[in-house]
């Protein structure tokens, strides 16, 4: 009897599993097949050209791949300090009691937020302040553009890298605690020399989660980014993501190409996707061996 359960139990993991591959593969294929016109079409130039122009037959995805990036480690750069800070705060100093159960819910729901409250957010409180920036940098006071949604993004992903370190640095032994107190170092010695060390690794791979959950984002950028289908000058420009250039003109593609090269940006987006993840996953073995 208990032989027939592990099989059945072995055929449903090995089910599932086979199940999530091919979701995945068909998913690459399907926008594979779909982008063809368009790579027949505009050939190595769909990647390397910044000329979008749909009325024309001109599709060139250099603008948007450019925005995707910057936008994405940018928002990085900004909630790394107050990720990692927040982390520490409930992985070392807040490790128990009222207020770090508080910090924790209001962590878990910021995670929870749907990204239209944050673009709505962004619009309402963002955008007057950073125009009020701009003007006294003497800069075209747009108030949307790539810093104003790198901040919303920095937002949206602080919970997901700030959980996963707050994990990782509170499953450090005691015991390395101990010892750094024994040799006489103080507590920020021990967090800093021992803590963070030893945590590396599954801090990283917080972080690699916060980029993915950046790049893919939708509907908080497209409300704020500006949607400029133009490689951004500066920081403060207007400029346009891969995942909000789907999202703008989908609705509006006429024609098969147009389509297409909407799809191609999707394929392109996935693709761009699978490469960070596999270099974090590579980066995240050698902090492992070291």
């Amino acid at each position: 009897m208990e032989g027939i359960k592990d099989r059945i139990f072995r055929f449903l993991i090995f089910l599932c599993a086979s199940t999530v591959i091919l979701i995945a593969a068909g998913m690459c294929i399907t926008l594979f097949i779909n982008s063809l016109p368009v790579l027949k079409h505009m050939g190595v130039s769909f990647i390397l050209s910044s000329d979008w122009d749909p009325v024309n037959n001109k599709f060139g995805i250099l603008p948007f791949l450019v925005g995707t990036l910057i936008t994405s480690f940018l928002s990085l750069l900004i909630s790394l300090p107050f990720s990692i800070s927040t982390a520490i705060l409930l992985g070392e100093y807040l490790r128990k009691g009222r207020m770090a159960i508080f910090l924790q819910n209001i962590i878990d729901l910021m995670a929870g937020i749907p990204s239209v409250i944050y673009g709505f957010w962004g619009l309402l409180v963002l955008v007057p302040i950073v125009q009020k920036v701009e003007i006294k940098l003497n800069i075209i006071p747009y108030g949307v553009g790539i810093f104003t949604a790198s901040i919303v993004l920095a937002t949206m992903v602080i919970p997901y890298t700030a959980s996963i370190a707050r994990e990782v640095i509170s499953l450090v032994p005691d015991d390395l605690r101990e010892a750094g107190y024994a040799l006489g170092a103080t507590r920020w010695e021990v967090i800093r020399c021992i803590v963070i060390p030893h945590a590396k690794t599954g801090i990283f791979a917080g972080v690699l989660l916060a980029f993915g959950r950046a790049i893919g984002e939708t509907m908080a950028v497209t409300m704020i980014i500006g949607n400029r289908n133009q490689i951004p000058k500066s920081i403060f420009a207007p400029a346009n993501t891969m995942a909000s250039a789907i999202a703008n003109q989908f609705t509006e593609a006429t024609s098969d190409i147009y389509v297409s090269a909407l799809i191609g940006v999707g394929l392109v987006l996935f693709m761009v996707t699978v490469i960070i993840n596999y270099a974090g996953r590579y980066i995240i073995k050698r902090l492992e061996i070291k």
